[in-house]
């Protein structure tokens, strides 16, 4: 049995992400059949609570956690949430902690968004185990809601299931929550009954919208920024459009990908990376400029009319972003 776990996401994790790195560790827990839990949230970089000593408070709970055992004098569990902010000093005595630990006494669980400091990868690699967790997708979401819905009972359709993730995203939470409503209905699920049931919209990355765009798909990439002002604030959108067109400039001018992931800092093998740089020909030079030009122009507007205009601009640069960026993303 092993004591040191490591649950690693994407750095951008969302809400379905976060869920399904709490459910492995959760699973983790179950298996290894501990008596009770802890969970210990690490602050971000430059938050939390200061101390007297080296680790910030909120991580200084670690410390009793791993040197005691269970208050039922079993097996105990620790799960470490945001482990990738760990300060340099909090890394190096957490390092020491988890070397050596007896896993009949405590089972540690390490979650990440992203890589974890580097001196604790190296350990968990070196005497524990790691679980990777992809970014998770709306084709995720349905294949997810697949399994879901059965151990549920609920009989849905691929319409209803696409319905359904269009109005929670890729969040499995909210969709379990919706399944388990749903679950009491008695008439056939269909997409309109999810539509009157559900009012909410989810709160997605900015690379759904930008995808749509780049499909041409003006329908949804206005249902998308829909979505999106519901929880943001459209200049977020902009600055985000203006970084992914000077990539996609760049790309069409760099003679090779390594060139391209010099200019951009990244690695060619980075999915966003590679995805740019497949692009670079779905859209001409002089395209490009006009989709540039126009997101200038946006911004100008957005901070200088009133709010009441801002939907209106946004749309309008969506319609007109779907001619300039037209042509499906395909490897080159």
């Amino acid at each position: 049995m092993t004591a040191l776990h490591a649950i690693v996401g994407p750095r951008d994790a969302g809400p379905g992400e976060r869920q399904e790195m709490l459910d492995r560790a959760r699973r983790i827990f179950d298996e290894a059949a501990v008596d009770d839990t802890e969970r210990v949230d690490v602050p971000g970089r430059g938050a939390g609570e200061e101390s007297d000593g080296a680790l910030r408070a909120e991580v200084e709970r670690l410390v009793p956690a791993l040197q005691s055992g269970s208050l039922f004098g079993g097996r105990r569990g620790i799960a470490v949430v945001d482990a990738q902010n760990l300060q340099k000093a909090e890394t190096e005595i957490l390092k020491g902690l988890l070397e050596g630990l007896d896993p009949e006494t405590v089972v540690v669980v390490l979650v990440s968004s992203g890589a974890l400091p580097a001196a604790i990868g190296k350990l968990t690699k070196a005497e524990g185990t790691v679980h990777s967790v992809k970014k998770m997708r709306e084709r995720d979401a349905i294949e997810w809601m697949r399994e879901a819905s059965r151990e549920r009972r609920v009989k849905i359709d691929a319409a209803a299931a696409a319905a359904l993730v269009q109005r929670f995203g890729s969040d499995v939470a909210a969709l379990g929550q919706a399944l388990d409503q749903l679950a009491a209905v008695q008439e056939p699920i269909t997409p309109e009954l999810i539509a009157a049931r559900f009012r909410n919209r989810p709160d997605e990355p900015m690379w759904h919208f930008a995808d749509a765009i780049a499909d041409g798909d003006t329908g949804g990439a206005l249902r998308r920024l829909a979505d999106f002002l519901t929880h943001g604030h459209p200049l977020q959108l902009l600055a985000f459009l203006e970084g992914d067109l000077k990539r996609r400039s760049l790309a069409a001018s760099a003679p090779d990908i390594d060139t391209f992931a010099e200019w951009v800092g990244g690695s060619p093998d980075h999915y966003p990376t590679k995805k740019a740089w497949w692009a670079r020909r779905s859209a001409s030079p002089a395209d490009l400029r006009r989709a540039l030009d126009a997101v200038a122009r946006a911004d100008i507007s957005l901070k200088t009319m009133p709010e009441a205009t801002h939907r209106l601009t946004m749309e309008r640069l969506t319609v007109a972003l779907t001619r300039w960026y037209r042509g499906a993303v395909r490897p080159g």
